[in-house]
C-alpha cells in the first residue's frame, strides 16, 4: 500500500512537472513567433514565464518597444485564463484551439511620457496620409495648428500613463476594457465576434449587433480645456470654438456637415468630458454614423449616442459639397534691415540655422501673426520650443517650423 501511495505521489509530481515544463516551452515558442512577427514594428520582450494548474499562463516583466516611440511600454503582469490544464495546453500548441471562453488580463501598465515620444496626437502635419486636414485638433500653443502633445501632458502633471486592462472571449461575444490612472478609461463590447487564430494570424469576426464603445475621460478634458486656453491665451469657450472650427472645415474637406446637437456635444465634451456610449460599426463607412442626403432628410436615421447615460439625439452628418481650403499662390519676403555693428537689435535669421541661437532671445512670428518671444531651448527637424517667463518661472512652448513666417534674434549687428 505505501508502495503504491508512493508510486502515485511520483507520477503526480511527474506530470505536475511535465505540465509545468510543457506550459513554459509552448508558451516560448508562441511568444518568439510573436516576436518575429513584430519584429518590424517594434521589439517584444516576453520577460519570465509562470502557469497555473487551474490552467493560466502568466507572464512576469514584459514589454513592447515601439520603434515610433522613445519610451517603452512596461506589463508588469500579463495572464491568460483558458480555466482547465488541458484547455491551455491545447490552446499554446495551436492557438485557433483555444476554447470559446478564455480571458487575457493585462496588470501595472506603464508608459512614461518624454516631451518628444509624441510630435502630435493626431498627425505631425495636422492632416492624413492623404493631406486630407486632420478633424480633432486640439491647440495647445499660440499657433492654432500646434496640437497637443505628450510636452504639453508632462507640463500638466501628467508624466506616465499607466493602468490595466482586459479582454474576455466568451460565447456572446467579446468584453475589453483599458483602465487609466487618472486619464479615464475605455471599454468595448462587441455581442457576437469572436477572435480567432487562421492562417497564421488572428482575425475579429463581425458581430451580429454593433459595437458598443464606451469612453470615460476621468477628469481629463477639464484639465486639457485649462490648460490649453491658457498656453493659447484665451478664454476656454474661445479654445473650445477653436476646435469646433477644426473640426467644421475638417468634415467640410470631406463633404460632410454636422448637425447641431453634434457639434453641440462635441463643444460639452471638450470643455466638461464626462460618458460617451456609442455604437460602432466597423465594417461600414464612417463607421456607422448616419450621413442624411440634405438638411431636410428629417426622416433619416440618428447615431446611437449616450452622454453620462441620457440619450442625445439628432446625431447625424449631412452630404455637402467638398470645399478645399486655399493657399496662397506668393509668399511675402521679410524686409532685411541693415546691421549697425554698434547696437543690438533684432536681426532675422534663417530658420534652417536656427540650432546655432540655443539659449538667446529670439523673436518668432507665426503664421496667424501670433508673436512669441523669450529664450530659444531647443530646435529638431519640425518644431523648436521658445521659453518664456511666466510667474517666476519658465514655460516652453513648442511651435511647428512650417507655421513660422519669421525667426528673429536679439544680437549685435555685423560688419556690412
Amino acid at each position: 500500500m505505501k508502495r503504491l501511495l508512493a508510486t502515485l505521489v511520483i507520477l503526480v509530481l511527474v506530470g505536475f512537472a511535465a505540465f509545468k515544463a510543457g506550459v513554459w516551452w509552448l508558451a516560448d515558442q508562441r511568444m518568439a513567433e510573436a516576436r518575429q512577427a513584430l519584429e518590424s514594428f517594434g521589439v517584444l520582450h516576453r520577460g519570465t514565464i509562470r502557469s497555473g494548474i487551474e490552467g493560466r499562463v502568466v507572464l512576469n516583466g514584459a514589454s513592447w518597444q515601439d520603434f515610433e516611440l522613445t519610451q517603452p511600454l512596461d506589463i508588469a503582469r500579463a495572464e491568460l485564463d483558458t480555466g482547465s490544464p488541458v484547455s491551455l495546453l491545447a490552446g499554446l500548441a495551436d492557438p485557433s484551439s483555444l476554447p470559446t471562453e478564455w480571458t487575457l488580463r493585462l496588470d501595472g501598465l506603464g508608459l512614461p511620457l518624454d516631451p518628444t515620444m509624441l510630435r502630435n496626437w493626431v498627425t505631425a502635419e495636422g492632416s492624413d496620409s492623404e493631406g486630407v486636414q486632420a478633424l480633432f485638433v486640439l491647440s495647445c500653443a499660440p499657433d492654432p495648428r500646434q496640437q497637443l502633445g505628450s510636452g504639453d501632458l508632462i507640463r500638466m502633471g501628467i508624466t506616465a500613463v499607466g493602468g490595466e486592462g482586459f479582454l474576455r472571449q466568451s460565447p456572446e461575444g467579446i468584453h475589453a476594457e483599458l483602465n487609466t490612472i487618472s486619464t479615464g478609461s475605455l471599454e468595448l463590447y462587441w455581442p457576437g465576434s469572436r477572435l480567432r487564430f487562421q492562417d497564421k494570424e488572428w482575425t475579429l469576426s463581425d458581430g451580429a449587433e454593433p459595437l458598443r464603445l464606451t469612453l470615460r475621460d476621468g477628469g481629463l478634458m477639464r484639465r486639457v480645456a485649462a490648460y490649453c486656453a491658457r498656453e493659447a491665451g484665451v478664454e476656454t469657450g474661445d479654445w473650445a470654438s477653436r476646435s469646433m472650427d477644426a473640426l467644421i472645415a475638417g468634415l467640410e474637406a470631406r463633404g460632410l456637415e454636422a448637425s447641431d446637437q453634434l457639434m453641440a456635444l462635441y463643444r460639452q465634451w471638450l470643455l466638461e468630458g464626462g460618458e460617451i456610449t456609442v455604437s460602432v460599426q466597423p465594417g461600414e463607412p464612417l463607421f456607422g454614423i448616419p450621413v442624411r442626403a440634405d438638411m431636410i432628410d428629417e426622416a433619416g436615421r440618428s447615431w446611437d449616442v449616450r452622454y453620462n447615460g441620457a440619450v442625445v439625439p439628432d446625431v447625424y452628418l449631412t452630404e455637402v459639397e467638398p470645399v478645399v481650403q486655399a493657399s496662397p499662390d506668393v509668399a511675402v519676403e521679410p524686409v532685411v534691415p541693415r546691421e549697425d555693428p554698434g547696437t543690438q537689435s533684432w536681426y532675422p535669421a534663417d530658420i534652417e540655422t536656427a540650432g546655432q541661437w540655443i539659449d538667446r532671445q529670439v523673436r518668432v512670428t507665426l503664421s496667424n501673426d501670433n508673436v512669441v518671444e523669450g529664450r530659444l531651448v531647443s530646435v529638431s527637424e519640425r518644431e523648436l520650443e521658445v521659453a518664456r517667463v511666466v510667474a517666476g518661472g519658465e514655460v516652453a512652448y513648442p511651435m511647428l517650423i512650417r507655421a513660422i513666417t519669421n525667426f528673429e534674434v536679439w544680437r549685435r549687428g555685423r560688419a556690412q
